[in-house]
C-alpha cells in the first residue's frame, strides 16, 4: 500500500513536471502566497534556526563541523551518481563513483574529503537538473515551508531524490524513526551554519530581501544545468548599452596632447627660473664692480705715494690715515660668498701695479 502511494507520488510529479514546461515567462506567479511563506521562514529562522546554528558554530570546534559537512557531502555523492547516469554522463559518474569509494574507505566514512586532497572534481547532481537536463521547464517559482526556495520541477525532484537515492530514508525506511530524525536535525542544523555568512550578506546587501533570494536560487539553478553556464536571457538587464557614436574612439584619444600639456606645464617653472638666476647674476655682478671699484680706489693713493722718488716728512705722517682709510674700506666691502672671487681678482690686480711700482721708486 505504501508502494503504491508513492508511485501515485511519482506520477503526480510527472504531471506537474510535465506541466511547467509550458509556463508562461512569469516565473513567480505565486508572488503572493511566496512571501508569506517567505516571512515566516524568516521569523522562524531568526529565533529558531539561527540561534542554534550561531550556538553550534561557536560550541563545535572547526574540524568537527567540516567532519560532519563532509559525511552528508558524500552520503550526497549517491544521489549525483544517479544523476549523473541518468544524463548520460558516464565518465562524471565513473569520478564521482571514484570520489564516493575513497572518501568511504580512505576518508573514513567520508568525514575527511581525501578525494579533494587529490585534486578528483566534486559535481553536485539532482533529478531537478536532471529534468531541466531533458528539457523540462522549472515551472513557478515556490518557497518551500522551512527549506526555503525551490520551484515546481525542482520541488518534484527533490521529492524523487529523497525517496530513491537518500540513504538517510533508508533508516526511515528500515523502521529507526528516531535515528533517521536526529540525523535528519542534524543535517539541517549542517546546512543552516553554512549559510550565515550568506543570509547576513543577504540581510545587508539587499533592499527586497525576497526578490534577491529568487533571482539568485533561478540563476543558480540554471548555471548547475548546463554545468556552469548561465543562459543569456538571465544576465540581462534593464541597462541599454552605451552608444557606439558617444563612446570616445581609441583612435581619436590623443596621448601626444597630453604629453605636451605635461611638457609645457613642467618648462614654466624652469623659465621663471631662469629669469630669476639672471636677476641674481647681475646683481652680483654689480656688487663684484662696485666692491672693486672701492678697493681700487681705495688702495690708488698708497700707490702714488710709493711712485714719488723722494718721500718727505709730512708724507710720511700723512701715510697711515690713508693705510687706516684703506683698510676700513676693504671692512666695508661686501662679504658675501658669491662677491669672493671678484674682490680676489681686484686684489690681485693692485698688487700687481704696486711691484710694478715699486722698481720705479727705488
Amino acid at each position: 500500500m505504501t508502494n503504491m502511494k508513492k508511485l501515485r507520488a511519482i506520477v503526480l510529479i510527472a504531471v506537474l513536471s510535465g506541466v511547467s514546461g509550458c509556463a508562461t515567462t512569469n516565473k513567480d506567479p505565486l508572488e503572493g502566497i511566496n512571501r508569506g511563506i517567505y516571512k515566516f521562514n524568516d521569523v522562524a529562522d531568526r529565533y529558531a534556526m539561527k540561534p542554534v546554528a550561531k550556538a553550534y558554530k561557536a560550541v563545535a570546534p572547526t574540524p568537527v563541523r567540516t567532519g560532519i559537512s563532509n559525511f552528508f557531502s558524500n552520503l550526497g555523492t549517491l544521489t549525483t551518481i544517479v544523476n549523473d547516469l541518468l544524463q548520460l554522463k558516464f565518465a562524471q559518474a565513473f569520478t564521482d563513483a571514484g570520489r564516493f569509494v575513497i572518501n568511504s574507505t580512505f576518508g573514513i566514512a567520508g568525514f575527511i574529503d581525501v578525494a579533494s586532497m587529490d585534486n578528483v572534481p566534486k559535481h553536485q547532481e539532482d533529478f531537478g537538473q536532471t529534468l531541466g537536463y531533458w528539457g523540462v521547464g522549472s515551472g513557478a517559482y515556490l518557497v518551500l515551508p522551512i527549506l526555503g526556495p525551490s520551484t515546481v520541477r525542482d520541488a518534484s525532484g527533490l521529492f524523487i531524490d529523497t525517496v530513491t537515492s537518500d540513504p538517510i530514508t533508508y533508516l526511515h525506511n528500515t523502521g529507526q524513526i528516531r535515528a533517521h530524525n536526529q540525523v535528519r536535525a542534524v543535517q539541517l542544523l549542517d546546512r543552516r551554519t553554512q549559510l550565515l555568512d550568506a543570509t547576513d550578506l543577504v540581510d545587508n546587501a539587499s533592499i527586497d530581501p525576497y526578490a534577491f533570494m529568487r533571482d539568485a536560487y533561478l540563476q543558480r539553478r540554471a548555471s548547475l544545468i548546463q554545468d556552469g553556464l548561465v543562459p543569456q536571457e538571465l544576465l540581462q538587464d534593464e541597462f541599454e548599452p552605451a552608444d557606439e557614436e558617444d563612446a570616445p574612439a581609441q583612435s581619436d584619444l590623443q596621448p601626444s596632447s597630453s604629453a605636451d600639456a605635461v611638457l609645457l606645464q613642467s618648462a614654466a617653472p624652469i623659465e621663471g627660473a631662469n629669469e630669476t638666476t639672471q636677476v641674481v647674476e647681475s646683481a652680483t655682478e654689480t656688487e663684484s664692480l662696485a666692491a672693486t671699484t672701492d678697493t681700487t680706489m681705495a688702495v690708488e693713493p698708497a700707490a702714488e705715494i710709493s711712485e714719488s722718488a723722494e718721500m718727505t716728512p709730512e708724507a710720511i705722517d700723512e701715510l697711515p690715515p690713508l693705510l687706516e682709510q684703506a683698510d676700513q674700506s676693504i671692512e666695508d666691502a661686501p662679504t658675501l660668498e658669491s662677491d669672493a672671487a671678484a674682490l680676489v681678482a681686484g686684489v690681485d690686480e693692485t698688487l700687481i701695479t704696486l711691484e710694478a711700482a715699486t722698481p720705479a721708486a727705488q
